[in-house]
C-alpha cells in the first residue's frame, strides 16, 4: 500500500477514488512521565518520554489508517494527514486521514 501526504502517486493515475479512510489511536500519558517531562522542560531539554508516545501514536494510528483502506479495496492512501490533539487530562490523540484511491 502506498501511502503520500502529496495529492497523486507520480507516474501513476488514479483510476477511482473509494472515500475518505481514517483512523484514531488515543494513548494515556502516566503521572511519573509527566513529571519527568515537566522536570526536562524547566531545565530546557526534549521530553523522550513524550515524543516515544506520539511516535507510537503515529505509528499505530498510519497501520490502522492503511488497514481501512484495505477494507475499502484502496491501491494506495493519498494527501495523509496526521493531527494531535490532547483528550480529557493526561490523554493524546493522534488522527489520521487519507483518500483511498485505486491506482490505474
Amino acid at each position: 500500500m502506498i501511502l503520500t501526504t502529496a495529492m497523486s502517486v507520480e507516474g501513476r493515475a488514479v483510476s477511482e477514488y473509494l472515500g475518505i479512510a481514517n483512523s484514531q489511536a488515543i494513548m494515556g500519558v502516566s503521572m511519573g512521565r509527566d513529571i519527568k517531562a515537566l522536570g526536562r522542560s524547566i531545565s530546557g531539554g526534549r521530553s523522550g518520554a513524550y515524543e516515544e508516545e506520539v511516535a507510537k501514536g503515529v505509528e499505530e494510528a498510519l497501520r490502522e489508517l492503511e488497514e481501512n483502506a484495505t477494507k475499502l479495496g484502496a491501491d494506495a492512501l493519498i494527501a495523509v494527514d496526521v493531527d494531535y490533539a490532547e483528550v480529557g487530562n493526561n490523554m493524546l490523540m493522534v488522527a489520521a486521514t487519507g483518500t483511498a484511491v485505486k491506482l490505474a
